[in-house]
């Protein structure tokens, strides 16, 4: 194994990274948690938000970082 150099990513990625895995995550373990507990509705919101937090994701990285 060999170490990874992470000098290169900016502070400002590395907080957005952050907060949109733990906003996606979050969404995606709600919406699983709300399919078993027998309310569908709540749980495809919540995929839905899940879906649509990556969509933004991509689009903010595209245009701030790439």
């Amino acid at each position: 194994m060999t170490l990874v150099d992470v000098s290169a990513v900016s502070p400002g990625l590395f907080v957005l990274a952050a907060v949109f895995i733990m906003l996606v995550f979050s969404l995606l373990s709600l919406g699983v948690l709300s399919m078993f507990q027998q309310r569908f509705r709540r749980g495809w919101f919540s995929f839905g938000g899940a879906v649509v937090s990556a969509v933004v994701f991509g689009f903010i990285l595209n245009a701030w970082y790439l």
